[in-house]
């Protein structure tokens, strides 16, 4: 091993240059090589093979929103039973029953949103018409 410290991250940095010059080679030979041909096809989006409608710029329902943060806060909950899992013969009857206050916890959130109708999408919020 070398002496220096800086000499260890050697390697790192040739693995560094060596993918920056494929990645950056490859852009450049596509952008060489490829046919550049513009078609009207081209310039629309792809909307998963439907053309089209209306403005792309239209308002979202807040409730889209309200579900997607929902979403978001009840995955991070859930990801602390991996670690839970991992350490439970560990923690023994007191991590147990530890997590399954956390859990009524969540149980309880989720309930409380299902009572207040966040994510009922039938009905109507005030000032939406159907």
């Amino acid at each position: 091993m070398p002496d220096n410290y800086f000499a260890r991250y050697l390697p790192i940095l040739i693995h560094l240059v060596v993918v920056s010059a494929l990645a950056a080679g490859m852009v450049l030979l596509s952008w060489l090589l490829g046919k550049h041909i513009w078609t009207p096809a081209k310039g629309r989006p792809y909307e998963s093979g439907i053309l089209p409608t209306g403005d792309a710029r239209s308002r979202f329902s807040v409730k889209f929103y309200m579900v997607a943060m929902l979403f978001i806060l009840f995955d991070v909950e859930i990801v602390f039973l991996y670690p839970w899992a991992i350490v439970l013969k560990d923690l023994g009857w007191f991590g147990f029953f530890e997590m399954l206050v956390y859990l009524a916890m969540v149980m309880l959130g989720y309930f409380y949103i299902v009572k207040k109708g966040v994510i009922d999408w039938s009905k109507p919020t005030r000032g939406e018409h159907i």
